[in-house]
């Protein structure tokens, strides 16, 4: 079959299904994947062929509140729609996957008579979704930014020629929908139909094209210190992790501070404490001990997986819901970037010396290694074309 893959060029969007994509093509599925060309290398090494559009979100600034994010990404898909049209007018595919950003591949879709399936990197919505929500989009309806937000969505909607013209229905109730994140992270998971939606993450793989990371000899235990890979820009904070794990005897830290922060700001750095732009995530996690988390859907996963017990400063979006979700799974503890070095060294201790967040972080990892995997989800595609 030709199965095409629709996202966009963040990490926690390209992570969580990009196992899934390898397993397709080592089936023999020509898989073709539509990303900004920034994406060419971890896409074609899948064995899967980039279908390059330009998006719009890495020229954005990502600062703003909920509106302002949620604005940013309905540009971007009012951008990618004509690019996705051009793309696959004489390549039509046999089944459309799509992240939950990449929406306008299900107006394609049904556009086409293709078939179209969801591949949710983040929790999905459950009976009742729409009227909890209510409350929280009449308020942002109340600000003529939200009121123009929401009618620009649904004007965009009805012109494409989608099904529903509803936003909230759009994005958060497809056809079909693989969830590639562990059942324990869903909200009311009960309550979600699993007629539309099968459980099938975390699916993470070995990720070499990232590179590699070997824990140094003399470290006695290590912590990965990481607010992911937009929300970076807090100098003071990195500052305060310097000194206090750069103080702890017996612990390395390895501290990402992204692409917008002079390491100078830093001053002194011990020699247990090494700092980098970027980390190969995953790889440090199969060797820390601790992990220090900005609570995006992806590091929150890959920490449970590895059995990490975690630090969790929430930055924006699902990132404060799914802080909450840890710290009631008794795997982390909740902080703020504005803590006091006194706070974070108190909390951090608090954290590793708790057996019982040992013993559950250790519990969900087994559980997790036995219950996902790429092959079930590989197969749920094909089902789904067929």
């Amino acid at each position: 079959m030709h199965i095409a893959m629709v996202s966009i060029p963040f990490p926690g969007h390209v992570n969580p299904s990009i196992e899934v994509i390898r397993e397709l093509a080592a089936r023999g599925h020509r898989v073709t994947y539509a990303n900004d060309p920034s994406w060419r290398r971890p896409v074609e090494s899948t064995g899967a062929e980039l279908k390059a559009y330009r998006s719009t979100l890495l020229d954005r600034d990502h600062d703003g509140d909920t509106i302002d994010q949620l604005t940013m990404f309905l540009d971007d898909a009012i951008a990618m729609l004509p690019q996705l049209r051009d793309l696959y007018r004489d390549d039509r595919p046999d089944i459309f996957l799509y992240d939950i950003a990449g929406a306008p591949a299900r107006i394609l879709a049904g556009e086409w008579g293709v078939p179209a399936v969801q591949l949710s990197p983040t929790f999905v919505a459950w009976e009742g979704y729409e009227q909890e929500m209510a409350p929280m989009i009449e308020q942002m309806r109340a600000d003529p930014r939200g009121a123009g937000y929401y009618g620009r969505f649904e004007r965009w909607l009805a012109e494409a020629g989608s099904e529903t013209t509803d936003s909230l229905s759009f994005q958060g109730r497809p056809d079909r929908g693989i969830v590639l994140i562990p059942e324990v992270m869903q909200p009311f998971a009960e309550r979600v139909d699993k007629s539309v939606f099968t459980f099938a993450g975390p699916i993470l793989g070995e990720r070499d094209d990232q590179g590699d990371w070997t824990r140094p000899a003399d470290a006695g235990k290590v912590l990965l210190v990481s607010l992911g890979s937009t929300f970076t820009e807090h100098p003071e904070f990195y500052r305060i992790c310097v000194e206090v794990f750069g103080a702890m005897p017996g612990w390395h830290t390895v501290l990402q501070i992204g692409e917008h922060v002079d390491e100078a700001v830093l001053g002194d750095v011990p020699a247990n404490v090494e700092v980098h732009r970027w980390v190969p995530q995953l790889r440090i996690l199969g060797q820390a001990d601790a992990f220090l988390t900005h609570g995006g859907m992806g590091g929150s996963v890959e920490g449970l997986f590895c059995g990490t017990p975690m630090l969790v400063a929430p930055q924006a979006a699902d990132q404060f819901g799914n802080a909450d979700r840890l710290v009631e799974l008794n795997v982390a503890r909740r902080i703020d970037t504005g803590i006091t070095a006194e706070e974070l060294r108190k909390t951090f201790h608090d954290l590793i010396n708790d057996p019982a967040v040992r013993t559950e972080s250790a519990r969900i990892s087994r559980d997790l290694r036995e219950r996902s995997g790429a092959a079930y989800a590989a197969a749920l595609v094909e089902s789904a074309a067929a």
